[in-house]
């Protein structure tokens, strides 16, 4: 089961967020403010991250770049009730950027199709090792 952390300085947010991503059958963990999302990242060790840009005591896109930076291959899908920052380069290395709707349909794909990619960079990465000694062993 995929672990998501939900952050969001809203707790209606939160709430519906972990209800209808339970259904889906995920494990949820939750943060209403920026300082704390680094630590649920290191101790919860979530699968993705579910990120509201605008939080109180917080900027987003700073919270976004030191999850990144401390955990690259960490999926982080921008959940924000802003379109105009889908194209901001600070957020290049996003998985994926979804405004926030009643509507969950979107952001179920994406978060479905962010676990799938993640899933597979830890195949090639766990496969990698074996192939470099296979090839370092027979010379090629």
């Amino acid at each position: 089961m995929a672990k998501i952390l939900i952050v969001d300085d809203q707790p209606c947010v939160r709430e519906l967020l972990s209800k209808e991503l339970l259904s889906e059958a995920y494990s949820i963990v939750s943060a209403g403010d920026g300082e704390s999302v680094m630590g649920h990242v290191r101790f919860s060790r979530p699968d993705l991250v579910l990120l509201d840009l605008y939080l109180d005591e917080a900027d987003g896109f700073g919270v976004f770049q030191e999850i990144k930076r401390q955990e690259p291959d960490l999926p982080v899908i921008i959940f924000t009730a802003y379109d105009s920052y889908r194209n901001d380069p600070r957020l290049f290395q996003a998985d994926g950027y979804v405004i926030k709707s009643m509507m969950l349909d979107e952001l179920k794909e994406k978060i479905g199709d962010a676990l799938k990619g993640a899933q597979a960079r830890e195949a090639v990465a766990k496969v990698e090792p074996r192939c470099a000694r296979f090839c370092g062993t027979y010379g090629v």
